[in-house]
């Protein structure tokens, strides 16, 4: 059976294989066990940060702040980009918070996203993060304000990003602030592993708030980064992917029929800035796989 360095080599290698560097946790959800790859280096989340914003949006509704199912009336033309989503909407719509948060952590919707943070508050959501003991845990900036930064420092319009990307180096790519965890929304593996178990253990918020967010990451519909790793229909995934230049992360638990529960956070930056790369999606899966399947031997131990 193989050891934690020898699962630890394997993930690195197929990485150098793949062009991405990783930082990698695994643990168990209700045990001891874990194994990590620069799991307390700081990453940028990207969409990651979603997660600790519906924890804030579940946890002020149970906690009688605000009503899940209060209507909220969306018109388009809202100033955050987005590919999918309200973005992309020609018509006024209505819907609940709950389901924004659907949207927000389903599809990765950034508008959803930017009318929940304005809602529950950029410092509410610091402030529970920090009670729960996050210290590089992180949400500075929304949607808005992670991508805007990138058109300011292109000193171009967002509209034109994408292809002004694909024309600069990775070290120009790299120098972007939306990049650097120090200048944006940030996390480590092993914080945001931490966050996912009190999840799913009911204590980073009540049972009903806890249980709000593990349906919403249970609706995630990429099927492409962690999940890629599990394909039995035994075994759920539930996950938040994030996505920026160079950037591919997923963080999410992936519960086994017999009872096991594995929180797990991968994140990757790339040599070069190219966008369809399928293969450096399906890294991820691979490296989940690799690490929860070590986790679940009998001899594992901890780190």
């Amino acid at each position: 059976m193989p050891t934690a360095a020898e699962v630890i080599e394997t993930i690195n290698a197929r990485a150098k294989e793949t062009g991405v560097r990783v930082r990698l946790h695994a643990a168990e959800i209700d045990g001891t066990r874990r194994i990590g790859i620069d799991e307390t280096t700081p990453v940028v989340t990207a969409s990651v940060f979603k997660l600790p914003v519906a924890l804030e949006l579940a946890r002020q509704a149970a906690d009688g702040g605000l009503d899940l199912g209060e209507p909220v009336t969306v018109p388009p033309g809202h100033p955050t980009p987005s590919p999918y989503g309200l973005a992309t909407f020609r018509h006024e719509i209505t819907m609940s918070w709950y389901d924004l948060a659907i949207l927000m952590i389903g599809i990765s919707d950034n508008v959803a996203t930017d009318l929940i943070v304005a809602r529950v508050g950029k410092a509410e959501t610091e402030k529970t993060l920090r009670r729960l003991g996050f210290e590089h845990t992180t949400v500075p900036q929304d949607c808005g304000e992670v991508l805007g930064s990138i058109g300011e420092d292109l000193g171009i319009s967002y509209e034109d990003d994408e292809k002004a990307l694909s024309e600069l180096s990775i070290e120009q790519i790299q120098a972007l602030r939306a990049l650097q965890p120090e200048h944006t929304c940030a996390t480590t593996a092993e914080e945001i592993t931490r966050l996912l178990a009190l999840i799913w253990r009911d204590e980073a918020a009540s049972p009903t708030a806890c249980a709000d967010v593990r349906r919403w990451l249970e609706l995630q519909v990429w099927p492409h980064r962690l999940r890629s790793g599990f394909p039995d229909d035994g075994i759920r995934v539930s996950g938040k992917t994030g996505t920026l230049p160079s950037v591919r992360n997923e963080v999410g638990v992936v519960e086994y029929p017999d009872g096991g529960r594995y929180a797990v956070g991968i994140f990757t930056d790339a040599v070069d800035g190219r966008s369809r790369v399928p293969e450096r999606d399906a890294f991820i899966g691979f490296a989940a796989a690799q690490a929860v399947e070590w986790l679940r031997l009998p001899e594992a131990g901890s780190e």
